[in-house]
């Protein structure tokens, strides 16, 4: 519950923020220095000096009214529609919901804002079949909807953060950084492809990583890549060790898959069970690609937790990690370490020591 409560505050203060803002612009856009033009016919109650301020007070009081009820139609949009119906289907039902809160909060707010300045304002019912200003403005809500999906896209594609680093150039040049980095990795991938066909297959794995979504902002993951059946998260230093997120994000993950256990035994006649290595150090971090560009590590960070995620099977074990990465974690009571020893990690000339982690209870 508390998840889904931080979910939504969160795309409702960004739709809030956004569509207030966006709807101040279109009033700037739309009517400052209007009553200074020549030939226009200003209507009494817009003339003066204020014939700015009025649409400037109920578009912004459009706009604050279309981010809250945007935002109530992506949550649950995302928690209940999405994950059931095609991604075109879902632009064709959000687009209807958006239309219709369009025309009712437009309505609400101008009978509101005729009533509180004085304003006479036509509201009879389908006012807004021939407005041209009606239309004038849905014209621009799509064009500006369409940059807010660009931002959440972008958002989403690249962390928080990490986005408006690259738009500023951040990352042209290799930029050290410190981070933490989990292989997370599916158990006994080969023999569970084995039995199922590669399309079951593959809605198995997208069910997992659906799964392991519903957990990663809550631990402040940022997740690097899919690879196949494997997921790459990953963590500045200080986020990864707060709380223990990033060996927090791991239990919560099991705890996830365990609350839908019957539905994968119903639909696939398997329960997916995850292994995963953690470590953590200073990398280097850059743009790479012109076609498709995108951020990239390289390290000696990445190789490590890559083979300590292997070392898995060796010890049968879920979760490893680097010895240098537990001391600086404060697992406390909540959690019970135990070492495993030096081990010589494939490709690796020195040896690292590796600590299993179990949760208490």
């Amino acid at each position: 519950m508390n998840q889904n409560l931080k979910h939504f505050i969160r795309l409702l203060w960004q739709s809030v923020v956004f569509w207030t803002l966006a709807m101040f612009c279109y009033a700037i856009f739309r009517y400052y220095g209007m009553d200074q033009e020549i030939a226009v016919i200003i209507k009494k109650g817009f003339g003066g000096n204020r014939s700015f301020i009025h649409p400037l007070i109920i578009l912004s009081a459009i706009g604050f009214g279309l981010g809250i009820l945007f935002a109530l139609i992506d949550f649950f949009s995302e928690k209940y529609i999405s994950k059931k119906i095609s991604l075109g289907l879902i632009f064709i039902v959000k687009t209807c919901l958006y239309f219709i809160v369009i025309v009712f909060m437009v309505s609400i707010v101008l009978d509101t804002s005729s009533r509180v300045l004085n304003i006479a304002i036509d509201l009879s019912p389908g006012w807004w079949k021939n407005d041209k200003r009606f239309w004038n403005a849905i014209f621009y809500m799509i064009l500006a909807s369409f940059v807010f999906s660009f931002i959440k896209i972008a958002f989403e594609r690249f962390g928080r953060g990490v986005f408006l680093k690259m738009l500023i150039g951040t990352y042209k040049n290799p930029k050290e950084e410190e981070r933490i980095f989990m292989f997370l990795d599916l158990k006994d991938s080969t023999t569970i492809a084995e039995t199922l066909s590669h399309r079951k297959y593959s809605q198995f794995i997208q069910d997992c990583f659906m799964d392991l979504n519903e957990v990663v902002l809550k631990y402040e993951a940022e997740i690097y890549q899919y690879v196949g059946d494997e997921a790459v998260l990953s963590w500045t230093y200080k986020r990864g060790l707060l709380n223990n997120n990033c060996v927090g994000v791991f239990f919560a993950f099991e705890e996830q898959r365990q609350s839908r256990k019957e539905y994968y035994i119903q639909n696939y006649g398997v329960y997916p069970e995850f292994k995963a290595g953690l470590h953590g150090g200073t990398l280097m971090v850059a743009e790479v690609g012109f076609v498709k560009k995108e951020l990239a590590y390289h390290g000696d960070v990445i190789n490590t937790s890559a083979r300590i995620q292997a070392e898995c099977n060796t010890h049968n074990v879920s979760l490893l990690l680097s010895e240098k990465l537990l001391k600086d974690l404060q697992i406390g009571k909540l959690m019970t370490s135990k070492s495993l020893g030096n081990v010589l990690l494939k490709g690796k000339k020195k040896e690292v020591n590796i600590h299993s982690i179990i949760r208490n209870g």
